[in-house]
């Protein structure tokens, strides 16, 4: 990806110019006796270098200089009386929006966030206006802090949070929230008429390794000042941690389905074990392929994504629906020039959530298309428990397969897009997963030990087609270890698709991967469901 750095010119002096000319004259040879040349006006000064203008390589090199130095985790004290907000009172503080920086040009507003709750480490945030970058200072007329009173006034170098843009997403005549940067390096964004879910990350280092997992973070930020008619956000960002030091740059365009565009420069500090590039962070509490554990509620489903989609370097799309397991999870994906992955929310009826609060049904799915720098790796998913819906328990991420060395540069560059409702499988896909006993119900039939019947909906793409003739259709399925014991497919006039079954039985319980997508003679039908079985 070009990056949007000015191209240096090296200043040029007007004694460097004189002798180049006093070089060019005596490259012709002396002339005896010529006569005194005519008296000349004075040559015009050389014109002004142009200004450098600051941009992303400067970054890298703050990375690599940082990169060099000892990580210094200290955090700077917050005031106990911040230090101590509940969350319902840190969201009080408000930052004023005829406060907002950037207005007057381009169609971007700026807001900070103040420190507090959970958000206890300070960042710089600069805007940058004709190449020039200015920190933006703190200070306590830019917030609104709503019922909360403090006995002292709050320190004038406290610094931010985080941040967030406006721009007209949905009205052009409204500026509503389109991306925010809080906490480590956290960052969400929205397209049109979304509402916030999951999360993106710079950086993921030893997932779910309760005691060895690290949270880098960002330390500074710049902000481009756009210009009118802008169709993106520009934004720079200084990341830092105990492994790795590194520069991001976030090309943000707002849009239906808004994307942003990364550059990642890396220079690791020591060996990572388990680096996590494009990380995305969610939450998985229940759905309709696991038995029900919601003590009482009344909202059938409640999650921000209810699946991992994954287009693999061969062209495969797979589908592998996320659960809330018993214990932490990890499951992996090995692959050469990958396509795409994601946790996608798949599930966008009301009807299936009930909460008009939360709104699950608008919460976006966030794919990521690799650019350079992602060859040989695997996506790792890793599912954690959770008891209730307030914790992140999902995350999936790129692991390339060669590491990092410290003293090496590293550089990864990918876009990732807010999906609302469009499929991006061109084929069928898999629209429901349930499971039961593996036998029917009322039979005489004794249930067998270790078995399991997996129900999937498959609708979409060519299938309406088929429904004049069923027959045509196959379900092809595999399993990692154990048997399949029967399989069986039936048309589904309810959603214009087809409903197969899968009863399995495993090796004393180990537990497997079970895989399947439907057919037609040679031609595949749909995506590839994959569930873990077992586990």
């Amino acid at each position: 990806m070009p990056s949007n750095r000015s191209a240096r010119i090296a200043p040029v002096s007007r004694r460097a110019l004189l002798a180049g000319a006093g070089a060019a004259a005596l490259a012709g040879g002396a002339l005896a006796q010529q006569p005194a040349p005519a008296p000349q006006m004075p040559p015009a000064a050389a014109p002004a270098a142009p200004a450098l203008k600051f941009g992303y390589e400067d970054v890298v090199a703050r990375a690599r200089d940082l990169a060099a130095r000892p990580y210094a985790a200290a955090t700077p004290p917050l005031p106990e009386a911040l230090a101590n907000l509940s969350y319902d009172r840190w969201r009080e503080i408000r930052f004023r929006p005829d406060k907002a920086l950037l207005a007057g040009a381009g169609p971007f507003r700026l807001q900070m966030f103040h420190p507090g709750f959970l958000y206890r480490r300070p960042v710089t945030v600069n805007v940058v206006r004709a190449g020039v970058p200015l920190p933006t200072p703190y200070a306590a007329g830019l917030f609104d802090y709503g019922g909360n009173v403090f006995d002292k006034a709050l320190p004038v170098d406290l610094g931010f949070a985080g941040f967030r843009l406006h721009a007209p997403l949905n009205d052009p005549r409204v500026h509503d929230e389109l991306i925010a940067f809080l906490g480590a390096s956290y960052f969400r964004f929205l397209g049109r008429g979304q509402r916030y879910g999951l999360s993106a990350r710079g950086l993921a280092i030893g997932v779910g390794a309760a005691e060895t997992e690290e949270f880098p973070h960002f330390s500074e930020f710049w902000i481009e000042a756009a210009e009118n008619g802008a169709d993106r956000a520009v934004i720079y960002a200084l990341l830092d941690g105990a492994s790795v030091a590194g520069a991001f740059q976030f090309h943000v365009y707002p849009a239906a389905e808004t994307a942003v565009e990364v550059v990642a420069t890396l220079f690791a500090r020591r060996p990572i074990a388990r680096l996590g590039l494009a990380p995305l962070t969610s939450m998985f509490f229940s759905g309709e392929n696991e038995p029900r554990r919601l003590n009482d509620d009344f909202r059938p489903e409640l999650h921000d994504s209810d699946g991992l989609m994954l287009h693999s370097g061969s062209g495969e799309w797979i589908w592998r629906p996320l659960r809330n397991p018993q214990k932490t999870e990890f499951s992996a994906f090995v692959e050469t020039n990958l396509r795409g992955f994601g946790l996608m929310q798949r599930d966008r009826v009301f009807e299936h959530y009930q909460d008009l609060d939360m709104e699950y049904h608008l919460r976006p799915g966030y794919w990521v298309e690799p650019r350079e720098g992602f060859g040989e790796g695997r996506v790792e998913l890793v599912e954690i428990p959770t008891g209730d819906e307030t914790n992140d328990n999902i995350v999936a991420y790129w692991t390339p397969k060669q590491a990092i060395e410290p003293g090496q540069q590293a550089r990864f560059s990918y876009r990732v897009t807010s999906i609302g409702g469009r499929r991006l499988n061109p084929g069928g896909f898999a629209l429901n997963t349930f499971q039961t006993e593996a036998r029917a119900r009322g039979s005489a039939e004794p249930p067998l030990a270790n078995t399991r019947r997996f129900i999937v909906d498959f609708v979409g793409g060519e299938l309406p087609y088929f429904l004049g003739d069923p027959g045509q259709v196959q379900i092809v399925p595999s399993i990692s270890a154990g048997k399949i014991l029967r399989t069986f497919v039936v048309p589904n006039a309810e959603t214009k698709g087809f409903r197969a079954a899968i009863d399995v039985q495993l090796d004393n319980g180990h537990p497997a991967d079970l895989r399947a997508f439907l057919r037609a003679g040679p031609r595949a039908l749909t995506e590839t469901w994959l569930y873990p079985v077992g586990r």
